[in-house]
């Protein structure tokens, strides 16, 4: 079978298809209408949400089932950036893809034209065409990254003179990498309003941004209160700096003129929310363009899976809703709840990663690893070193690696092995991603290690930074 060019298309047979991306990338995909455009959040297929009907995700390979599609749906675009996160692709190998159709019997493959400056790639595409289903190679970049893929897959600008239809802000690109590199990016945004009635109401001047809306209260009077109480949640809780990092971040999207968990100064929404000086142990968000009122933002939320997941987890406690009038006159939203890092809750999901990852050895037949205090404070140091330096690798800008940070955190193991993850949302998740990494899983299941020490950390450009370090 011919390999494709950038351009080429196959027809493809009845059934599924599996098209595999190896390599230091994160894969996902989109699913969109006729039109190019993504109905919501449930389109995006990528670590964090790795199934939609008819699509699945695992490692480095998406499987395509075209019958099983939602109905309307037309292509699905399969997209790679890299698993190191900000690394331009010309750095790396070219991607290359392969498809194969039922009982894995290869169709053909594609290795696009060397990339510059792009971050992420659109590699592929299945699409209909008539009654049948074709595959076309597409090689198209985006030096601007999630950015890009947000305007060219659904985020519009609603008229003035008609009802904002809402946009989401796409979700991140992110799966394990291998060698110890999960990577997520701004994930399907998903979070809450916590609306202020009480604060200044942003009219808007024409032409003009306006500011702002930001902040929180709690009862029974609005639509999210009622619905967390319905819903047995309990309210949340204002808090100031929340709301300027949402208010902030609101005002930068609507200076862009466009969603993402990016500004336009580069810093992310959980750098953002970290500079105000609130540590957070789980953070939600939303990120939305087009509702005229808290009303409508909130109904637009609660409509959506995502939304409804993380608005009514009565894990949070805090919240608050950050509102921009950009100069065309649409509405930027920036949502925010969070649960508080405290040392209690901060132990806990320390010890629950340790003890995700003791019954995966368990299952392996291999004995269990005992905690260690330093390892547990290199491993510590090392996430809050990645949010506060800004960097996401093994080895540190200094130049020490894992072995050197275990021997000055008072270490005298001989072996030595890490692992590290961002942009997972709690220790299942990312448990689950290392044992679907080789280079990991390898980690978690290598008999000769005796001891382990986690560390966790929310901010950066990922949101959550985590690090085990093994001892044998």
């Amino acid at each position: 079978m011919k390999e494709l060019v950038p351009g080429g298309n196959l027809p493809l047979p009845d059934g599924p298809v599996t098209l595999r991306v190896p390599g230091p990338f994160d894969v996902s995909a989109l699913i969109t209408d006729g039109g190019g455009k993504v109905a919501g959040d449930g389109d995006f297929v990528f670590y964090n949400q790795p199934s939609a009907p008819g699509v699945t995700l695992r490692g480095d390979t998406v499987t395509v089932e075209p019958a099983r599609l939602r109905p309307g749906a037309a292509r699905v675009t399969v997209v790679v950036s890299p698993a190191e996160q900000g690394t331009p692709l010309a750095r790396l190998p070219a991607p290359v893809l392969t498809a194969a159709g039922p009982g894995g019997a290869r169709l053909t493959g594609f290795a696009p034209d060397r990339v510059g400056s792009e971050t992420v790639l659109l590699l592929a595409e299945v699409y209909r065409r008539g009654a049948g289903w074709k595959l076309r190679a597409l090689g198209q970049g985006y030096a601007e990254g999630l950015a890009g893929i947000a305007r060219d897959f659904g985020v519009d600008v609603a008229d003035d003179d008609a009802p904002a239809r809402p946009h989401t802000a796409p979700g991140g690109l992110g799966s394990p990498g291998a060698a110890g590199r999960p990577v997520s990016g701004s994930g399907p945004s998903a979070g809450a309003r916590i609306g202020g009635g009480t604060h200044p109401s942003g009219s808007a001047r024409s032409g003009d941004g306006s500011r702002p809306s930001a902040g929180a209260r709690t009862g029974t009077g609005d639509p999210l209160s009622a619905a967390r109480l319905s819903a047995g949640a309990g309210p949340l809780r204002a808090d100031p700096r929340l709301g300027r990092a949402a208010l902030n971040h609101a005002e930068s999207m609507a200076a862009r003129g466009r969603l993402g968990v990016e500004g336009t100064d580069g810093r992310s929404l959980f750098q953002r929310v970290t500079e105000t000086g609130y540590a957070y142990l789980a953070l939600g968000e939303q990120l939305v363009s087009g509702p005229r009122s808290e009303a409508e933002f909130v109904e637009y939320c609660l409509s959506r899976e995502t939304g409804r997941r993380v608005l009514l987890d009565p894990v949070f406690t805090h919240g608050a809703l950050g509102q921009y009038r950009g100069r065309g006159g649409e509405m930027y939203w920036t949502a925010l709840c969070a649960s508080p890092r405290t040392e209690e809750a901060l132990a806990r999901w320390n010890t629950e990663v340790v003890t995700l990852t003791n019954a995966e050895r368990a299952a392996a037949g291999l004995r269990t690893l005992a905690l260690d205090t330093r390892l547990a404070a290199a491993a510590f140091g090392h996430s809050a070193d990645m949010v506060a330096r800004d960097f996401y690798s093994h080895t540190s800008p200094d130049g020490t690696a894992p072995w050197d940070r275990a021997g000055t955190a008072g270490s005298r193991h001989r072996a030595i092995a890490e692992n590290i993850a961002c942009g997972q949302r709690s220790p299942a998740e990312v448990v689950r991603g290392w044992m679907e990494s080789p280079g990991h899983r390898a980690n978690i299941l290598t008999r000769e290690f005796t001891h382990i020490g986690t560390g966790f950390v929310g901010g950066g450009r990922s949101g959550t930074y985590w690090t085990q370090l093994f001892g044998g």
